[in-house]
Order: structure tokens, then C-alpha cells, then sequence
């Protein structure tokens, strides 16, 4: 293959120059920046070891901005007032025994007092109404605070609400009228149950979501055959064994996210989008990344794009003898297949690229708002995170897993606490959670390069910002057809925030819009009747808004595999006789679904 590496590039040279060490006279620093400094370093120490993670900074900062706008201040109690003393003849009203409706009302998706017991009885109801009143006054107040950016409002609620969460009366024995019911209903059996869930949580070091025992990969998960043909420091290639006797001609790589393990897409044979593709005659390959541990730490992006994604591609094309491969990336393996999209389109000749085209699942390129996930995304807490990673050449997968947990504190924590705890209930088997609870490390060298310049600094989406690989990165470089996906109600990519690709990237565009979240949204196989739904829009521009879009956009029922399916086949070549999973030049390594997804 031809490549242009040996071209000069004047703009890659600048994107990769660092500062020039003595290129300016030294010179001995003022009083006054001595000061700064001094005072500079005094924050970070103080904020490194009581707050490194900025909890308390934006509730601080709030309090403030509150006390600099007294009229604001007084307007917002005013409103408080009224609203309380409505709260009050609530109260008064129960107490006597007469009906009233309640003032405050639980959130849609707020599942706590769902039980009758909390609206007939009026002890509870009164318990209820008044932290549902302190919690959306206290909300409403951190949303709305005058002078203070987005951002830091936002911070300072999410960190605030994570605490009223936490103190939620549903929380605690003696102020949950449904625990002590079991209590005495089971005779104090729940409470012996429960205890003994919380010792089985204390020592897996998490609060469980489902029964590890209920599942184990490659017997009732991740079964579908195939064969690993490819292995190397970083990740397993798996072939999968074709279901049809004829198949399109040129492979489909699907590049998963290294945050978890690759099976999110192979979990029950029902519920496998690996299975769907191959019952659709396409011939498939997939990423095993390998858990990394201590002596990876140094391994960088740069590597996870030549040893990882090259890779695949590499591997796909020989064993198939296609020249090129239709590329399918997922969450932060989607970000690192756009990021090898751009170096391919630079590194090689145009007509050699080695990808026919492209898909995005929930994907994000533009960072500027991440979602939830940027409360912790600020220098003290890449800082903090950084400097942990540093010594120990990684980031623990439980630590990422009960970072994201966090963000939906109520249903994936407090919702297990209280009917493990204080319920005594087994938590009942669940695949995705299983596969969510099965998580995996982070190299210092790539996760803290990936935070600092992604989540940190948005340099992707801008053109030669980003060196990798020795190749400047340009997203409006990349001409080939691209299929993206996101899920209406993902909080870690939100769609909006997904959609901005479109406005970066030249080719033909196809995007949709499933309903359901991160995981579900894309784990959405293909029912009678149909259970969920999708948008699609026929004409995307490069200028549209996700606001534009959305508008125009038509609602279909069913599953969006459908729609990607008609859009997918026709480009992947004619039909030729279906390849083992193994071949003479690439033997079986180990069956499907490897080592590296065994590795804790």
C-alpha cells in the first residue's frame, strides 16, 4: 500500500511542536507573581486534598452569587413563601384527616414513593411532600442562580442533589413505612436478608446490581461462535462463524469501547446484535480489548489506533481478501474510530483508504457539553484523577463504573440499597447489569491524554489541533458515508451533543435517533410487536441544527437495525460463499470469546 508519510506537512509539524525550552530570556519573577504563585499553589494543594473532585467549590460559589443579588435573593422567597405556606394547609388538612391533593409531586421517572402507603397515609404523605418541596426549591435555586455560568449552576446542583438523594427517607429503616411492613410482615426476615446483602456488598466492594453467579461468559453470555484469529498486546480480533451460507463480500469491523467489555453486543442470543448481522449475511469482526494492569501504563491513543483499530482492519482485510471493510464504532470506541477515520483519510492515498464507510453508535466528537459527565471534568479533578493514575499506572474500572453509577444515583444505587438492604430482596438477574458490573482498567498514558485533550481541552473538532499516530487530525478530511446512531434519553453522550459530527465531516450522512438510553437504545433487536421507535430525517446538511433536524425528522416504530440494515447491505458487496471463522493463515487462537474478556 502507497501512504503518504513521507510528504512534508508544515501543518503537522506545528500541531505536533511543544514549547521550545530557552526560547525566551529568563527572567527572575515580580513580587508580585511570586504572590500569585505562592497563592496558586496554596488552592491546589487545599483543593487537591479536602475537594479534588470540586463538590464543594460550585455549592460555595452559588451561596455567593445568591448573596450578590440581594433582589434576586428576595424575589426567590418570596416565591419560597408561598409556595411553603401552600405546603402548610396541605399539612393542616391531613393532620385533620381531610383530603387535599398534594402540592409537590414526584418526577416522572421518580420510582421512591411509588408505593400507596406514601400518599394514603398522612404521617408519610407529610414526610414525602416536605423533602420533595426542600428538594426542588433547593434545585431550582442552584438552575437559577443569577450570575454564574452554566456550567458551575449545573455542578453545583448535580453535587447538591446527590447529597438530598442520599438523605432521602426511603433510604433509612425508620422513615420507610415499606421496609418496616416487610419487617413485620417476614417477621424480621427481610432485616436478617438484608444484612446479610450488605455483607455480600462490602466484601464485591460495590453495591450490586445483579447476582454475579446468575451469569458467566461464553456459557450464557457472549455464546455465539467464532474464533479469535488475531491477538497482540492490546486486543483479541474474534471472527465470527457465519448462520448463512452466503455472504456479503466485504467484512463489517465493529470497533467497541475499552471502558467495558465487548459482549454489551453478544449478551443473550436475543437480545445479540452480533447475531442479527450474521442471520443478515454479513461477515463479522469485533474488538476483545485486553484489561490493562500496571505494566501497560504507558501505553498511549497513538497505540490504541495502530495496534487496535488497524489492527482489526488490517486483519479482516487479509483474511477476507476485501479490500475494504465497513467500520462500526461504539461510545469512546466510536470517538477513536472518527479520530482513525481523519488519520486515514491523511495518512493514506485517497483511493486506498481501507474504509468503505462508517457508523457511529452514541458517539461523541464534539465535547463542549458531554452530559453529565462534566461535573467532573474540570483541571482539579483531571488533576486529581491524573496523579492517581500516575501512580498506579491506571484508572480501576470501580472507579469508573460508580463514576457513572453516580450520575443516576437513585436508580442505580439507592434503588439496590433499599431493596437489598432494607427489603432483603435478591436483585433479580439482569444481563446488561452483569455487563455493566463487569468492568475493566484504563493505561494511565491513554486515559489521562484521552481526558485532558478531549473532555478538557474539545481539540477533535478542530482542524490539526490533534496529532496521532504522526498524522494531524481534520474531521472535514473524512468523505466516506457515515450511519450514526444516538438514544434519546443518553446521559452520557446526549444526542444533541452526538449530532455535531454532521457539522464536521463532508460525506453523505445518515443520522437516527432511537428512544431509550446509552445501552438500550443500540441493544435494540428487532421484536413483534415492536416495543420502541426511532427518528430519521432523508436530508441531513452539514449546516443543520440537531433543533433543524428533529423537526423535520419522522417517527418509525421498531427497531433502527432495520432502517441501518437497508442502508448498510447494499454497500457491502455482492454475495460470495460464506468463510470459516478460521482459516489456514488465520488458525484459531483460542474460541470465541477469547481470553481477554476473561481477565479480571
Amino acid at each position: 500500500m502507497t501512504t503518504k508519510t513521507g510528504e512534508s506537512n508544515p501543518r503537522r509539524r506545528k500541531a505536533s511542536a511543544g514549547p521550545r525550552s530557552g526560547s525566551r530570556r529568563s527572567e527572575a519573577p515580580e513580587p508580585g507573581q511570586l504572590v500569585r504563585r505562592a497563592l496558586r499553589d496554596l488552592h491546589d494543594g487545599v483543593e487537591g486534598s479536602l475537594d479534588p473532585l470540586g463538590m464543594s467549590a460550585p455549592i460555595v460559589h452559588a451561596q455567593l452569587a445568591w448573596l450578590a443579588h440581594p433582589q434576586e435573593l428576595a424575589e426567590r422567597f418570596a416565591r419560597l413563601s408561598s409556595d411553603l405556606w401552600t405546603l402548610q394547609m396541605h399539612s393542616v388538612n391531613r393532620l385533620f384527616g381531610l383530603q387535599s391533593a398534594d402540592p409537590v409531586t414526584p418526577n416522572p421517572d421518580d420510582a421512591r414513593f411509588a408505593d400507596p402507603i406514601w400518599t394514603e397515609g398522612p404521617t408519610w404523605d407529610l414526610t414525602k411532600e416536605w423533602y420533595l418541596a426542600l428538594t426542588h426549591h433547593t434545585q431550582d435555586m442552584l438552575y437559577d442562580t443569577p450570575g454564574l455560568s452554566g456550567k458551575e449552576r449545573r455542578r453545583a446542583a448535580f453535587w447538591w442533589r446527590k447529597w438530598l438523594n442520599a438523605m432521602a427517607p426511603t433510604n433509612f429503616l425508620l422513615t420507610n413505612p415499606v421496609a418496616m411492613r416487610k419487617a413485620i410482615e417476614t417477621r424480621g426476615d427481610s432485616l436478617v436478608r438484608g444484612f446479610r446483602n450488605l455483607l455480600d456488598d462490602l466484601q464485591a466492594g460495590q453495591v450490586r446490581m445483579t447476582d454475579p453467579k446468575d451469569f458467566s461468559v461464553g456459557e450464557n453470555l457472549a455464546t455465539t461462535p467464532g474464533s479469535v484469529v488475531f491477538r497482540n498486546r492490546l486486543l483479541e480480533v474474534i471472527h465470527y462463524a457465519p448462520t448463512q451460507a452466503k455472504v456479503h463480500a466485504e467484512p463489517v469491523v465493529i470497533v467497541t469501547p475499552w471502558i467495558n467489555k465487548f459482549y454489551i453486543l453478544d449478551l443473550v442470543p436475543k437480545k445479540s446484535m452480533i447475531r442479527y448481522l450474521l442471520d443478515q449475511g454479513l461477515d463479522v469482526f469485533i474488538t476483545s480489548w485486553k484489561n490493562p494492569d500496571a505494566s501497560m501504563r504507558d501505553c498511549g491513543f497513538d497505540d490504541y489506533l495502530t495496534e487496535g483499530i488497524q489492527a482489526i482492519v488490517d486483519t479482516a482485510r487479509q483474511l477476507t481478501g476485501a479490500a475494504r471493510v465497513h467500520a462500526v464504532g461504539y461510545c469512546i470506541g466510536g470517538t477513536a474510530l472518527s479520530m482513525y477515520m481523519a488519520w486515514a483519510n491523511r495518512h493514506f492515498a485517497p483511493e486506498e483508504v481501507p474504509v468503505a464507510d462508517w457508523t457511529l453508535f452514541t458517539t461523541l466528537v464534539d465535547f463542549h457539553k458531554p452530559g453529565d459527565i462534566e461535573v467532573f471534568i474540570d483541571e482539579s479533578s483531571i488533576r486529581y484523577l491524573t496523579e492517581n493514575m500516575e501512580k498506579k499506572g491506571f484508572l480501576d474500572g470501580k472507579e469508573m463504573a460508580s463514576s457513572f453509577r453516580l450520575l443516576r444515583s437513585n436508580s442505580l444505587i439507592w434503588h439496590y440499597v433499599v431493596h437489598g438492604w432494607l427489603y432483603g430482596e435478591t436483585p433479580p438477574p439482569f444481563d446488561v447489569l452483569y455487563w455493566n458490573m463487569d468492568t475493566t482498567r484504563m493505561p494511565y498514558a491513554m486515559h489521562a491524554w484521552y481526558l485532558r485533550e478531549l473532555y478538557l481541552h474539545n481539540r477533535l473538532i478542530h482542524a490539526d489541533a490533534l496529532t496521532v499516530a504522526g498524522e494531524s487530525l481534520d474531521l472535514g478530511r473524512i468523505t466516506q458515508p457515515l450511519y450514526a446512531v444516538a438514544a434519546e434519553d443518553d446521559h452520557i453522550a446526549p444526542w444533541q451533543q452526538t449530532f455535531r459530527i454532521n457539522n464536521h465531516v463532508i460525506g453523505p450522512k445518515r443520522y437516527v435517533l432511537s428512544s431509550s438510553g446509552h445501552i438500550l437504545g443500540i441493544v435494540n433487536p428487532v421484536v413483534t410487536p415492536p416495543k420502541r421507535k426511532y427518528w430519521v430525517a432523508d436530508v441531513l446538511h452539514r449546516s443543520a441544527t440537531s433543533e433543524q433536524w428533529r423537526s423535520e425528522a419522522i417517527e418509525e416504530a421498531g427497531s433502527w437495525w432495520t432502517d441501518w440494515m437497508a442502508w448498510l447491505k447494499p454497500k457491502a458487496g455482492p454475495l460470495v460463499d460464506a468463510r470459516p471463522a478460521a482459516t489456514d493463515a488465520f488458525p484459531e487462537i483460542a474460541p470465541a470469546p477469547g481470553r481477554y474478556v476473561l481477565e479480571r
